[in-house]
């Protein structure tokens, strides 16, 4: 049967926007190796269909800002906004924000948060060509910036019954003539070093009118390093990097080890540094958001596997609360625990609508912050769709505070996905426009790992006894690419002796009982054989949203089954080593995806729940758990041993 194809409610603007993709991409050629067809294939081709779902079909809230703004009917002269505390903002806080003197109240009221808050509600340039990418095609856009997140003022339970009344006004003889309706909802906010709006407005998010707008909101220090996190430099366990953000140009320190030091290396980006395309992107344009100053400094002079503290920052700015940390073990050394996990993003803490949210992401990071606050993770392992922030870049300061009680205080390694790096004409394997027009830029800022050079975003480390091979399934792996031969001479490399796990991760899977357009047959042909070659003992993939593992699988085909040992635990036997084991992790945040009723013959274990992955290593012996992240139960086990 042909694939069949149902085109979103937008279809006329879909196929403006496929088609330019499908124009530039043919006039210029594949940006990957000639090894990989430059042929636009029909993975390429639904890949990008679904990748523009992705960005236009999340709810309205997501289409706001290519919203005609009306007027509002009957003016109220009695509306106001009020927003308590009415102190300057602190960094990390629940914000009060009250309505009041409404006459009727409606389903549809809401009010937003505006950031920057110069950017006028009520004015805004009318080019709608600027607007078409995201799926509308209103004759104006309702926000010259992307509003931060919204409510619905009835998320207070009192309102559309009006449960909270004020009078307005009154006769001489002290009766009311004028009852209106009030309502209070709370907002989380964090410092995001710009200015900041409450406006409400009426009419739901497909017709808004501007009700009112609060005063505009500052906060106490929209220069404070904020959001600090870890990553390994390199394998001895003595170096560490520290990253974080801060409103302040100029350079700071990393105050570490009772007394030393290191000056940070300054960095940002800009519009410029986006990727767009005829149609312009949301980074490039409405999703826009400054990004401040991104720091960094190495932590030298450490020791493996040993507890240190640190603060960054500076006198004149301020500095973060002293944290404690541990370096990881050393490549080389017995023992190793890690978490990994793909697809996490984030969601908001209060009853706010974002413009893409992950439901599950807050309930496990909470989960994982128990396990690191237990002492039960020497390391983490992101693989691939970091923050889904695609283009509206405030969204990486939500992540990267999600993210704080894991990342200050172990190394926090990451692999690109998709939704960091694809993007039409931008040198990505895909054309999807999945990164919103991000490119890579934001991700390769906030996360820098040890890789070769910029947009080149793969690299190899060894904790423990792991040898870790992370590669880019968003960039070219043919067998005559650079990262291929990379791969191919790194994997050979590696002392067995010395660490005798050898663990292969990247964003998309090459199996996956969801099969379809989430796995490229491109990805099994070109870099499965390496992985057979270098007898690669666990292949950690994701992108696909929920927990598989297969048995010891190469070319579709089981070459081994795992036995049960003992204590009923699944072992695989590498001392005869057949294939590697499979397991698709993606299920840390995105909302969850089911599984088809009938399995591919080498799937073993299949669950459709949040959650993460904890391994524990030593130098003859692989221990794998998947935990539910509500339960904390470990809803499936494995071993690997070897000689």
């Amino acid at each position: 049967m042909k694939p069949y194809i149902k085109f979103p409610p937008q279809s006329s603007m879909w196929i403006t926007f496929f088609l330019s993709c499908l124009l530039s991409f043919l006039h210029h050629g594949s940006s990957s190796s000639s090894s990989v067809s430059p042929v636009l294939s029909t993975n390429n081709l639904l890949d990008t269909l679904d990748g523009f779902q992705n960005y236009t079909a999340i709810s309205h809230f997501r289409l706001l800002n290519r919203r005609k703004l009306g007027a509002c009917l009957n003016p109220n002269p009695y509306i106001k906004i009020d927003v308590s505390p009415k102190s300057a903002l602190e960094d990390d806080q629940m914000v009060t924000v009250t309505v009041s003197g409404v006459f009727l109240p409606s389903k549809s009221d809401w009010v937003g948060m505006i950031s920057p808050s110069h950017a006028d509600v009520d004015v805004c340039p009318k080019n709608i060509i600027l607007y078409q990418q995201t799926g509308d095609l209103s004759e104006l856009p309702l926000l010259c910036h992307y509003p931060v997140k919204a409510q619905y003022v009835r998320n207070d339970p009192g309102y559309i019954d009006c449960k909270k009344k004020e009078c307005k006004k009154y006769d001489k003889g002290g009766k009311c003539l004028v009852t209106t309706c009030s309502a209070s909802i709370t907002f989380h906010v964090i410092n995001i070093r710009t200015s900041i709006q409450f406006v409400f407005f009426g009419a739901g998010f497909q017709v808004p009118c501007v009700l009112a707008k609060s005063s505009i909101l500052e906060f106490a220090n929209s220069h404070k390093p904020l959001y600090g996190h870890l990553s390994s430099v390199d394998s001895t366990g003595t170096s560490m990097r520290v990253t974080w953000v801060s409103g302040d140009k100029n350079p700071q320190q990393v105050e570490y080890a009772n007394g030393k030091s290191q000056t940070s290396r300054v960095t940002t980006f800009s519009k410029e540094n986006m990727c767009t395309s005829k149609l312009p992107s949301p980074a490039k344009d409405f999703g826009w958001h400054d990004p401040g100053y991104i720091h960094s400094a190495v932590m030298i002079g450490l020791k493996p596997s040993t507890g240190f503290s640190y603060r960054y920052g500076s006198n004149s700015v301020g500095w973060s609360a002293r944290i404690n940390f541990k370096t990881p073990p050393s490549g080389g050394s017995d023992e190793l625990k890690f978490l990994a996990f793909g697809d996490m993003g984030k969601a908001p803490r209060d009853a706010s609508l974002e413009h893409y949210i992950q439901p599950g992401s807050l309930r496990v990071v909470q989960a994982m912050a128990d396990e690191v606050s237990s002492g039960n993770a020497d390391s983490i392992f992101h693989i691939g769709d970091i923050s889904y922030a695609t283009g509206f870049l405030v969204e990486w300061d939500f992540f990267l505070h999600l993210i704080s009680p894991l990342a200050s205080k172990l190394s926090y390694m990451t692999a690109i996905g998709n939704h960091e790096r694809d993007y039409v004409n931008s040198g990505s394997l895909y054309i999807t426009p999945d990164s919103g027009g991000e490119c890579g830029v934001p991700y390769e800022s906030y996360f820098p790992m040890p890789t070769p050079a910029k947009d080149k975003p793969w690299y190899s480390i060894e904790q423990g006894s792991v040898h870790f091979v992370v590669m880019s399934t968003e960039h070219d792996f043919s067998k005559s690419s650079e990262q291929y031969q990379w791969m191919s001479k790194d994997m050979a490399s590696v002392d067995r002796s010395r660490t005798p796990w050898l663990i292969f991760t990247g964003h998309r899977p090459m199996y996956s009982s969801c099969g379809g357009f989430s796995v490229d047959p491109r990805f099994l042909l070109q870099v499965e054989p390496l992985l057979l070659t270098n007898k690669v003992d666990l292949v950690l993939l994701a992108h696909v949203h929920n927990y598989e593992r297969t048995c010891a699988v190469y070319g579709n085909q089981c070459k081994a089954m795992p036995k049960k040992g003992a204590d009923g635990v699944d072992t695989y036997d590498n001392k005869d080593y057949k294939a590697p084991v499979h397991a698709v992790i993606g299920m840390a945040g995105f909302k969850l995806d089911k599984f088809p009723p009938k399995a591919a013959t080498w799937s073993i274990s299949r669950i459709t729940e949040f959650g993460y992955t904890r391994v524990h290593t030593t130098k003859t012996q692989l221990d794998f758990e998947f935990v539910n992240a509500y339960t904390k139960k470990v809803e499936d086990r494995f071993r690997i041993i070897r000689s």
